[in-house]
C-alpha cells in the first residue's frame, strides 16, 4: 500500500454538470530516483514524488522530480498549478462549497 505525506479532501464536478463528488488529492512520500527508471540523467540526490487524485472521471497520477527530497516534495505539494490545469475539464470546490478558483 502506497504511503502519503499529505492529503486534501474537497469537491469536484465535471464542467457543465451540476453534481459534485468528493475529491481526494494525496501527495506521496518522496523517493530516490533510480537511473534505470527514468530517461534522463540523475544523481544520488534526485528524488521523485507522486500525486494521486481520486474522484475524477478517470484515474490521475503525476510524478514530480526534484534536485533533492525537499524540492520534490515542495513541487508536488504545490497543487494549485495542477488543479488550475485540470480546471479546463472540471470545477473544483472547497468542502464548504466555495469555488477553488474564482
Amino acid at each position: 500500500m502506497k504511503q502519503y505525506a499529505a492529503e486534501r479532501t474537497s469537491l469536484v464536478s465535471k464542467k457543465g454538470e451540476g453534481a459534485r463528488a468528493e475529491l481526494i488529492i494525496k501527495v506521496g512520500i518522496p523517493y530516490l530516483v533510480s537511473r534505470e527508471n527514468v530517461a534522463f540523467e540523475v544523481d544520488e540526490r534526485t528524488f521523485a514524488c507522486e500525486v494521486d487524485i481520486f474522484g475524477l472521471s478517470k484515474p490521475f497520477n503525476e510524478v514530480t522530480y526534484g534536485a533533492d527530497l525537499l524540492q520534490a516534495l515542495q513541487l508536488s505539494a504545490n497543487i494549485d498549478p495542477l488543479i488550475n490545469r485540470l480546471s479546463r475539464d472540471y470545477d473544483f470546490y472547497f468542502p464548504t462549497g466555495e469555488l477553488y478558483f474564482e
